[in-house]
């Protein structure tokens, strides 16, 4: 069925079958040995989903206004902070990985017929399996807290393809650069630091100076996808169309000149490592 939608030739489904099994491979080695095993992912998006809506909402008792939910309720703002969290985890965890996903593989890079684009993928589509986990969470403490399931939800698939674009192409960019400047992974711990408290995932956009707001969306495509999320899973009404479109540009752009310097640099890989 799906052959039928990819025209792929036989090399390219081959590859396709192969980054299927490492991101398989991936996923089993993270919990490998452990008793609880794959409920590991579960649990833990489980837990930050509660600690932040305990925190937040019956602790520090904040409140924000979102159209159609009610304001006096107490979960309110840990599931807000926690729907725009969640792209950002996914996010920031498999660009982080996949800088050091070639030199963490000298034997695969070193193997002549091994395809070396899919090593910085596999950790990039792990991290967003498992935050899947986390945002079936989500929709079901939605739910539970507003007895509303918004259409919306289906649009989420398209956001993906924005974020994985993006994150793919800074991927290849860092793994490809990592191979020969070591500092990358450092220098890409602190960015992201920034990054994060550049972007409205932890407070409201509307504290940003007024001024400031459209930059912000219009040249960081996180701030975008998050507020996507937030607009899809807890009001169901998109109210950030012309950001989703730049954002998803821009993601298109970043992969396809992330993508362009792997290539010139993968020549060089097994020389360096």
């Amino acid at each position: 069925m799906i052959k039928r939608w990819l025209p792929l030739d036989d090399s390219q489904w081959a590859k396709l079958n192969l980054l299927k099994t490492l991101v398989q491979r991936d996923l089993d080695a993270r919990y490998k040995g452990s008793i609880l095993g794959k409920l590991w992912p579960v649990l833990n998006q489980v837990s930050q989903l509660l600690i932040y809506t305990y925190v937040f909402g019956i602790v520090l008792k904040v409140r924000i206004s979102l159209t159609g939910l009610p304001e006096d309720n107490s979960l309110i703002f840990g599931l807000w902070l926690f729907a725009g969290l969640v792209p950002w985890l996914a996010f920031s965890t498999g660009l982080s990985q996949s800088a050091v996903s070639v030199i963490q593989q000298p034997n695969l890079v070193k193997k002549v017929v091994f395809p070396l684009t899919l090593l910085p993928l596999v950790p990039i589509l792990s991290s967003l399996i498992e935050s899947t986990f986390g945002l079936m969470a989500l929709i079901i403490f939605v739910v539970l807290a507003t007895q509303q399931l918004h259409p919306t939800l289906l649009l989420l698939p398209l956001v993906w393809l924005t974020q994985l674009c993006l994150t793919a192409g800074l991927g290849f960019l860092t793994a490809g650069l990592t191979v020969f400047l070591r500092d990358i992974p450092q220098s890409l711990g602190i960015i992201l630091n920034l990054w994060f408290y550049a972007t409205p995932l932890i407070y409201p956009a509307s504290l940003i100076p007024q001024p400031f707001q459209t930059w912000i969306f219009w040249i960081n495509p996180m701030a975008a996808v998050g507020e996507l999320y937030r607009d899809m899973i807890l009001t169901g009404n998109v109210t950030h169309w012309s950001e989703w479109a730049v954002a998803t540009i821009i993601s298109i752009l970043v992969l396809l000149g992330g993508l362009w310097c792997y290539r010139k640099l993968r020549p060089a890989f097994a020389d360096v490592l």
